[in-house]
């Protein structure tokens, strides 16, 4: 079950990658978060068709304030920001999870853990880098996304970790999320949609958002919130090949060693002492 986890899980991973440079196109015109409220309210509708199960509510509506947050913060910052600097600073959440997974199941951040997370805070410097690329208003509200990411990575874990009934805290999710982002809407008061909207919209409603928030309630917990940071791993990387190959975005050399010191930050982060790895 653990391999077949991971490799569902690398899989969300590619799609999550795979949403940067896609969304970014259709951002430049569209409002983030009337787009964000169509797509998941879409995922609502859609799930209550495909899945029939019994709602659990108070934990649901749990995750998706956490996953309102995230994609509102991340999609609005996508707007302001390059792809690529989305991508990479959305990974942040990665050396994040250890340190909420303290708080919220006690468990301890190991030493690398702890390391990974000042080493994080350079290479996220050394990414924007300010000579080249300057730190704005769309890099620090996708530092908040990758909070607000952690913590929904964590509570995923605690709440399915004894419920053999995952696909109860699906729909509300989507349902919280579409509203949190609906409520924001007017900020950007503009409502256009056309056919590269529509087509984004649906694809990320089905692949990264049924299907990987299903992947995730389903077998994270077979991994861990630890085990599957280190998976998420790939997810920058993704999104950084996509956007090379769809938006032709490139990096200063200063950005790429900090995209090196940040990938090394996360994996330091998903890293565990062999002997509780076995046990996970």
């Amino acid at each position: 079950m653990k391999t077949k986890a991971t490799v569902l899980l690398l899989i969300v991973t590619a799609v999550w990658g795979l949403t940067f440079p896609i969304q970014k196109l259709i951002l430049v015109e569209a409002n983030p978060f009337f787009y964000n409220s169509l797509r998941f309210l879409t995922a609502f509708v859609l799930t209550l068709i495909f899945f029939r199960s019994k709602i659990s509510w108070k934990k649901a509506i749990v995750l998706g304030l956490f996953l309102g947050v995230a994609y509102a913060t991340q999609t609005s910052g996508l707007k302001i920001t390059t792809s690529t600097k989305s991508g990479f600073i959305t990974s942040l959440y990665i050396p994040f999870v250890p340190f909420f997974s303290y708080l919220i199941e006690r468990k301890k951040p190991t030493f690398f853990q702890i390391i990974s997370f000042l080493i994080s805070v350079v290479g996220l410097y050394m990414l924007n880098d300010p000579t080249h690329d300057p730190f704005n208003f769309g890099d620090l509200l996708t530092v908040i996304c990758a909070v607000a990411f952690a913590v929904h990575v964590v509570m995923v874990t605690h709440f399915t970790e004894n419920n053999q009934n995952e696909i109860s805290l699906l729909a509300p999710q989507f349902l919280v999320t579409s509203l949190i982002n609906g409520a924001l809407a007017p900020v950007y008061g503009d409502f256009k949609i056309n056919l590269g909207f529509i087509f984004v919209m649906i694809f990320t409603a089905l692949f990264a958002t049924i299907f990987a928030v299903w992947v995730q309630l389903k077998f994270q917990k077979y991994v861990g919130s630890n085990t599957a940071a280190l998976i998420y791993v790939g997810e920058p990387i993704f999104a950084a090949v996509s956007s090379f190959i769809i938006l032709s975005e490139k990096m200063s050399r200063v950005q790429f060693c900090g995209m090196i010191l940040l990938v090394s930050a996360i994996i330091l982060g998903a890293i565990r002492k062999v002997y509780n790895s076995k046990g996970e």
